[in-house]
């Protein structure tokens, strides 16, 4: 896992870019810590920069840049490609010939022999740029569940891109603020591809590629792999079999390593699945957990009980309020893009890292894929709402207390994004206008400008709510705090849950196996529950959070000035009148805005 950057801009010379390419390099340093390179292509005015960790062939052979076919193709790589060792194999009875131990190089060899084609053929997460230096085209490419970030800006001047969207602050002409992310950070509680808090900086989709000519400037963009849900498993033990083999497979896969590498285990059901199988493969197997002394928040006697049928060394940290307040500002320093989530990814990963582990496989996706949250309850009912009342009448409702029946008036918006805000949304139009000091009519029609998302009428209510929160919550806000905070301690998450096998397997379940049975998520414990005991699943689901409420209101750090908004906010918070995330948000508004 890495951090990549790369800039082409023929007005520039080509020392300056360089020396730009070096500081976004420099920037993202804490993402690659073992080593660094640079290509320079001097006719081009193309400089490609990569900031390396190293999990497969540690050697110095997996320096990247990386070039490859007599020098025609380089590769900036940031990822694992799980079923290298497979495509290798295909492509030396194809007549390739390999130099490395790396999954780089498979890359650039996949490339070379198949061109576009090659990138279906990948299964793991990536972001890379590919240089075909006799076509005269850089290739921006992005895995299909969106694990790793690329953020890109295609203008006048050429084209820049990165790792994360802070690398492009040394870039004078791209420095131009987004005028609405505070809207949507309100919101949403984080910003939806594709907006960022740069106006001309966006992500590159998922599962698609960019091509982009250094001759004529022209860029395109494509897909190369969706995921979609086609029902068709409708028995149930069989359902129950494949699961068990494609997740044990993905798990297998994602142990792949030259490096330390362990598992997060919470105590919850997708981590204990996840370590238990991590276990038949690996014996001496690490797992990390965090412990509070705030019973209700602490899992410990789950993870003590997950842990008796392991074997290997458990490592848990008692996480204490003095800690929290010690690194909030470190934890501040680590967010690229403002979001209200993350801190507890932070904190784990650098106890992982202090353990000596630089990849530590995580239960992201389990929720998402099997219907772990409240949404799957709650959507056919917001969906007969959505249908029977008129937009006019939602949108005007003005219901006071619960957040979630004040949310109703975002039922009034058009297609999905609408329904996620109602089921997720932090702060409702009227609040948004009222603390920014705009029209309540400009905060709708922001909205409805981005994020532009399909038509999911089609799906099943409960398929519907898998779809939003794997698009929406999980892409934007789970697996962007992943990266970027475990990447702050160059440490590497791995989500077996989202291997693109076991992802198209899942798809392929009809709703009433997936989602039946007295519990969520039952097909995933009927799969697994000769596995982990009885008392991880049988019981409320509580999630990786923290005592947030109470350390908030203690953190003097998050208090803002006297006199702010922030400082205003807090009060509110500490009196009980706004949750901890809503008053996360305007903490994170206010921080970046003085950034």
């Amino acid at each position: 896992m890495c951090r990549i950057a790369g800039l082409i801009n023929p007005s520039m010379p080509v020392a300056a870019i360089e020396a730009a390419v070096k500081e976004m390099c420099t920037v993202q340093k804490h993402g690659g810590p073992d080593d660094e390179g640079m290509f320079t292509d001097v006719d081009n005015h193309l400089v490609l920069g990569h900031r390396r960790l190293s999990l497969i062939d540690l050697s110095a052979a997996g320096h990247q840049p990386m070039s490859y076919g007599s020098g025609r193709y380089t590769i900036s790589y940031n990822g694992e490609l799980y079923n290298y060792l497979e495509l290798k194999a295909k492509l030396q009875k194809a007549g390739a010939a390999f130099t490395t131990h790396s999954d780089t190089e498979v890359i650039l060899a996949a490339f070379a022999y198949w061109g576009v084609a090659a990138f279906q053929q990948f299964n793991g997460m990536f972001a890379f740029a590919l240089w075909d230096n006799q076509k005269g085209a850089v290739y921006l490419v992005r895995d299909p569940a969106g694990i790793k970030p690329l953020y890109f800006a295609h203008t006048k001047e050429g084209l820049a891109f990165a790792s994360e969207v802070r690398a492009f602050k040394g870039l004078a002409y791209l420095q131009d603020t987004n005028p609405h992310w505070q809207v949507y950070l309100m919101a949403y509680g984080h910003l939806p591809e594709p907006v960022t808090t740069l106006k001309e900086v966006q992500p590159l989709k998922k599962g698609w590629f960019l091509h982009y000519s250094v001759q004529s400037g022209e860029c395109r963009q494509e897909p190369f792999n969706r995921f979609n849900y086609v029902e068709q498993i409708n028995d149930r033990q069989q359902a129950i079999e494949l699961v068990q083999q494609s997740l044990a497979a993905s798990v297998k896969r994602h142990l792949l390593s030259d490096a330390p590498i362990g598992v997060f285990l919470s105590g919850g059901l997708d981590s204990s699945i996840i370590a238990s199988l991590a276990n038949k493969e690996i014996t001496d197997l690490n797992t990390i957990s965090l412990v509070f002394d705030e019973a209700l928040y602490s899992e410990k006697k789950y993870q003590d009980m997950v842990q008796l049928g392991l074997q290997g060394k458990q490592h848990q940290h008692l996480l204490k309020e003095a800690d929290f307040h010690a690194d909030m500002p470190a934890i501040m320093q680590a967010m690229d893009l403002p979001c209200s989530d993350g801190i507890n990814t932070w904190f784990i990963s650098k106890y992982a890292r202090q353990q000596g582990l630089k990849a530590v496989l995580s239960g992201i996706g389990g929720d998402e894929l099997f219907g772990g949250y409240p949404s799957f309850n709650r959507i056919a009912t917001a969906l007969q709402v959505k249908q029977y009342l008129p937009p006019a009448m939602l949108r005007n409702s003005r219901l006071p207390g619960l957040k979630k029946l004040r949310r109703l008036c975002y039922l009034s918006l058009p297609g999905s994004v609408g329904m996620y805000l109602f089921l997720r949304g932090q702060f409702i139009p009227s609040e948004i206008a009222a603390y920014l000091d705009m029209p309540e009519p400009a905060v709708w029609d922001i909205l409805q400008q981005q994020p532009q998302v399909p038509d999911i009428a089609n799906l099943t209510p409960k398929n519907q709510a898998s779809w939003l929160e794997t698009n929406l919550y999980m892409q934007n806000q789970l697996l962007r705090d992943a990266d970027v905070m475990s990447m702050a301690h160059g440490v590497e998450i791995r989500v077996p849950f989202l291997d693109a096998n076991f992802v198209k397997l899942v798809l392929q379940l009809c709703s009433n196996i997936k989602y039946s049975g007295s519990f969520n998520k039952q097909l995933l414990i009927d799969s697994f529950k000769e596995e982990i005991p009885a008392a991880v699943w049988n019981r409320p689901k509580m999630g990786f959070s923290f005592p947030f409420k109470e350390w908030l209101g203690n953190n003097r750090y998050s208090e803002g000035k006297p006199g702010s908004k922030t400082a205003l906010f807090h009060k509110e918070f500490t009196r009980g009148n706004l949750h901890w995330s809503q008053f996360f948000t305007i903490y994170l508004m206010e921080n970046q805005l003085h950034a």
